[in-house]
């Protein structure tokens, strides 16, 4: 159990600095740009809503991995997607983007937990 309160707590924090952080340093000097799409107030709008809501989806994902009998199956659905998510990050942005290791670390303990 202990390993999913750590998963839990990683997936917790990642959802906060994203929410945060995102706000701060994407979102709010996207929304300063008059030009393409984000001249277009409805894309603004949804642009914002969607990066939240998946901070949001973040802390949901928090919440089920440490919920009194969710199956260990879903656990486990949920786990690999952090994992998978995380290492496609560090791929992708060659390690450069700070969240790679908190999300492949949230999926990692996820995992163990489940199968512990």
């Amino acid at each position: 159990m202990t390993w999913l309160w750590l998963s839990a707590a990683f997936m917790a924090t990642t959802a906060l600095v994203h929410g945060f952080l995102g706000e701060r340093r994407l979102i709010q000097p996207l929304l300063t740009l008059d030009q393409g799409i984000m001249n277009v107030d409805l894309a603004r709008k949804v642009f914002r809503l969607a990066w939240h809501a998946l901070s949001l989806l973040m802390l949901v994902s928090a919440a089920s991995v440490v919920w009194p009998g969710t199956p260990q199956s879903l656990i486990l659905v949920i786990g690999a997607a952090w994992t998978a998510t995380g290492l496609f990050d560090a791929v992708y942005t060659r390690g450069k983007h700070i969240g790679w290791p908190f999300l492949t670390g949230s999926g990692i303990f996820a995992i163990i937990g489940a199968l512990a």
